[in-house]
């Protein structure tokens, strides 16, 4: 069995100019901080992270969060990855290696959660062994948007509300810079969450998360303020040529001076100075397009304000291939969509 240490992990991972962010080792201390413990399997070209949740009776779970990764895939784009990984012969043995070590931690189930996006629903994709899962841990469908060119094509492709919202912050006197003020996002993120109904993280989370990925500047927190109250912020983070907004918030003070989408714009900036192609704005519901575009405007319910938000800044609607659960312990596999059933029938 490849497992393999840190360090030969980190020169894997370098030799994969497209491997996503969640594959990193960085990633790995920041879930191991809080209950996840990591091991590291390579075979040949593929690799990949797999963190571990322990369970009772020394059960566990598996999870492979946008991965597994191969070697020398020079797209940093997800949606030219879509058949690469499963169509080569190595697949067969990575998988085999796969399961003896899952087996060897007592995992009920592996879920997969690839770096893989595509327009549709991509059903056909779903690797032998495995199953589509009902329950996603990452955002399942997003928008990607597209960096190159200069900042008047990229503002071009924008709706023309969201331009206007734009240039209405800057008039407004809205200032956006760069900060470390982490209990200040944290405040603006436990008001956003009562305000839409959505659960946060808590303020350690953020904190570490931004000190790890902040050191080797892969992150940044953007503050927004008005006559130097803050308004809103959002935290970027960067691998390769891709940057993703992953956590965003607002308070409920000026909230007509658009802070929010200044906010963005710096980001894309940060992220072209980078030298990063794509922005992924990270989380829409997972509805078909023509359900997105019929219904953003008369929904706010879960993921629908945001995505009335998103939509404006030009990118494009794609949906990953998974989740997929690979099955270890059928009985306890069970058991497990049932409470996750009964759990989401409760809220």
């Amino acid at each position: 069995m490849n497992i393999v240490d840190r360090e030969s992990w980190d020169q894997f991972f370098h030799q994969c100019p497209g491997a996503h962010l969640l594959q990193s080792s960085t990633w790995a201390d920041l879930k191991s901080s809080f209950g996840w413990s990591v091991s590291w399997l390579i075979t040949h070209d593929i690799g990949t992270q797999i963190l571990i949740r322990k369970l009772p009776l020394g059960f566990s779970i598996a999870y492979i969060p946008k991965g597994p990764i191969v070697r020398n895939m020079l797209s940093n784009d997800p949606r030219n990855k879509m058949d690469a990984l499963f169509s080569q012969d190595i697949w067969n043995d990575f998988q085999r290696q796969l399961d003896v070590f899952c087996k060897s931690k007592k995992v009920v189930f592996l879920k997969i959660e690839p770096d893989l996006y595509g327009l549709g629903e991509m059903t056909h994709v779903i690797p032998k062994g495995y199953q589509s899962s009902p329950h996603s841990i990452q955002p399942v469908r997003t928008v990607l948007i597209d960096l190159e060119g200069d900042d008047s094509t990229i503002l071009s492709r924008m709706k023309p509300k969201t331009r206007y919202n734009i240039h209405l912050a800057r008039r407004k006197g809205v200032q956006v810079f760069p900060s470390a003020d982490i209990h200040e996002f944290y405040t603006m993120m436990e008001i956003t969450g009562q305000r839409d109904h959505f659960p946060v993280h808590s303020l350690q989370y953020y904190q570490k998360i931004y000190e790890l990925f902040h050191e080797s500047g892969d992150c940044e927190l953007f503050l927004a303020s008005y006559e130097s109250t803050p308004l809103a912020g959002l935290m970027v983070f960067s691998q390769g040529s891709r940057t993703w907004y992953f956590y965003g918030a607002s308070n409920n003070r000026k909230r007509e001076f658009m802070p929010t989408y200044l906010l963005q714009w710096q980001a894309i900036q940060w992220a072209k100075n980078k030298g990063c192609t794509i922005y992924d704005l990270w989380g829409i519901p997972d509805a078909p397009d023509e359900i997105l575009e019929r219904d953003f405007a008369n929904r706010s319910d879960g993921l629908w304000g945001v995505y009335r938000f998103k939509r404006g800044f030009g990118g494009q609607v794609v949906r990953a291939a998974g989740p997929w659960d690979r099955v270890y312990k059928p009985l306890l596999y069970r058991l497990y969509l049932f409470l996750m059933e009964k759990r989401s029938t409760l809220n």
